[in-house]
This record gives structure tokens, sequence and C-alpha cells, in this order.
């Protein structure tokens, strides 16, 4: 998961006049304009004003290596700013809130930062998108960057969550799977797909009264990140180019559903989603961590909730992400609940 594509093209030269104006600029000391941008970035904490930090990495050389220098990762300061912290771990002592909208006439499935859709819908900040592609025995989810380009020969696409053909997928077990591949693209490294993880879901023994069981094989996240200490290789604050796959050492990191609880008032079984989900749907989750004795992973890590997703309207969900998952990777998780699984319901 670790190649990170940006929308950045790099076919075209500059034109002199925006040399000549970008050495005017690039001719601040050194101190002040790193002054200048560590005040940008402190106040510009909310979208759409944080686009002003962007902006500042976009005039020209002297200013984005420093823009690198003071922005940090969104496991840092909860934060998220350029596209390749999409695909950087969330913050470790709270989730980061965002929603999902389905366009079903498009098939489509945006991702926007923030709590509720606001009442300006033009001002809610988008960070992936999803087109669903129907097959006779199957569907895949192509993300990219921008709602209008899902091309994969596109700078804007980053990824895919694929679903193998029903009569593969559903195997004697009664588990059909979902895997979910990402796109890296370097000047230094080939161009390619690699597999970051395998979701597999269960037969529900409570048909549509509960939620699907869900395992989630993360290949590209060690087990040993949600262990004290532990780490998780994500991509660099390049801003223009991405990482080679990261191979991980050990055991990869296996998440599961959390279990619901039988209320006796409601006569239901319940999850506590702490407000941010207000519909009851079959789709409704939350990750934990699966992991045995052996892995020394604490009682406590194994019952935070590293993503949970929920419906809140028609055609609205919330998801709510944090470390080791990233934006791209709880995004693709969750996009596979939108597909019917016979094999689970």
């Amino acid at each position: 998961m670790e190649g990170m594509m940006t929308a950045h093209s790099r076919g075209c030269a500059p034109h002199p006049q925006e040399l000549q104006q970008q050495g005017r600029w690039a001719n601040l000391p050194p101190e002040l304009l790193l002054d200048v941008i560590q005040r940008v970035e402190a106040s510009e904490v909310e979208w759409p004003e944080r686009r002003h930090v962007l902006a500042c990495a976009a005039v020209c050389r002297s200013w984005r290596n420093i823009t690198k220098e003071v922005v940090r990762s969104p496991e840092q300061c909860g934060q998220i700013t350029f596209p390749f912290s999409l695909k950087q771990p969330g913050p470790r002592d709270h989730p980061i809130q965002c929603f999902i909208r389905r366009e079903r006439a498009t098939s489509t499935f945006c991702l926007y930062l923030g709590l509720t859709p606001s009442l300006q819908g033009q001002s809610d900040k988008l960070l992936l998108a999803a087109h669903k592609i129907r097959r006779a025995t199957s569907a895949n989810f192509v993300i990219s960057l921008n709602p209008d380009d899902f091309s994969r020969a596109s700078s804007t696409y980053i990824g895919k969550a694929r679903q193998p053909p029903h009569d593969a997928a559903v195997s004697s077990s009664n588990r059909s799977n979902r895997r979910i591949h990402s796109r890296q693209v370097s000047p230094r490294v080939p161009a390619g797909n690699y597999n970051i993880a395998t979701i597999s879901y269960e037969l529900n023994i409570l048909r549509t009264r509960g939620p699907r069981r869900m395992r989630c094989t993360m290949h590209s996240i060690p087990v040993s990140s949600v262990r004290e200490g532990g780490s998780v290789a994500a991509p660099s604050s390049g801003l223009d180019e991405s990482n080679a796959p990261v191979r991980i050492n050990g055991e990869p990191l296996i998440l599961k559903n959390k279990a619901p609880r039988w209320h006796e008032q409601l006569q239901c079984w319940c999850l506590n989603f702490r407000g941010r989900v207000t519909v009851a749907s079959v789709k409704n989750f939350q990750l934990v961590a699966a992991a045995d004795p052996s892995r020394h992973v604490s009682p406590a890590e194994q019952e935070k909730v590293v993503l949970q997703f929920g419906k809140i309207g028609k055609d609205i969900f919330t998801m709510d992400y944090q470390y080791p998952l990233s934006a791209f990777q709880a995004f693709a998780i969750c996009l596979t609940s939108f597909d019917t699984k016979p094999a689970c319901e």
C-alpha cells in the first residue's frame, strides 16, 4: 500500500516568467521562510483553509522542501494535508472522522473528511472516490483521487478492491473474499500493483440480524505494529514521488469485527458506535486486532477499535479510522461492505 501516486504532472516545462517568479520567492532567507510556513501550518488546521499549506508547497522547490519538514504525518498531528497522507497511518490516540456518500445512479462512492455532510456540500473536503464495476460473477471497486477519472492509466488512480468470481470466492467454509490492491509509481522503481489486504466475509449465523463476520489480513502491516513501541512503514513525505511496496517482517496484522452484545431491552444485537451511527444496518461494523497470546498484544490494544463504519442516512455512512490503518486502507475495506454477499446473508 505504500506506493502513492499524486495527480502532479511531470511533463510540462515551466514558463520563463514562472521561473523568474519562483526565483524571487526562493531568495527569501531560510529562517524567514521557515517561520512563515510554520505560522501557516499552525493556523490553518481545518479544510478548506488548510489548502493554504498546499499552496506553500507549490510555490517553488525551496518552499516545497521546507513545507515537507514542517508538515507532520497524520499519525503525529491527526491532520490529512497532502495526497500521500492518505496512505499514511492515522493517529494513535483518536480516530480521523470521515463520511462516505453513495451515488446509486453512477455506482460511485466518495470519501470526505468531516463528521457529517455540510449544508453547503461544496465545502466538504473530498479525499478519495471509488467506482463500482459490475461483472457477471463479481464486482470490483476502482479507487481514484478524482471522482471524474477512474482510468487505471490515469495519474489519479490509486488502487482497487477486487472480488474473485463467486464460484471461486464461495468455498465449503461459506466464506467470500476480497483483495485490495494498490498501485505504486516512482521514478526509482517500476510501476505495478501489489496486494495490501485480503478480506474474508464468513457465514453470519444471525443472518441479517447482526454484523457480518469479517476477517482482514493486512499484508502491508505487521502484527508487531500494535505492540508497545511498534510502528508501520509508510510513504515518506515526498510531495511528488512514492516509495516501493513495503515488505513486512513477521506475521501480518489480522483484524476482525468486534462481536455485538445482546441488548435485552431492545431485543437486538448492539455495538457502541458512540453516536456516530444512527441507522441499523447489516453493513455496520467495528474492527479490532485479532491476536493470540503468543503475539504479545495487550488486551487494551485488542479492544481498541481501529475502524468503524456505519449508516447515518440514505446513502450516507460514517467512517472513522486510526492507527495502524491509513485512509486508503480503511476506505477500501468499507467499500467491500457495499457488495452483496450471498454467503454471508
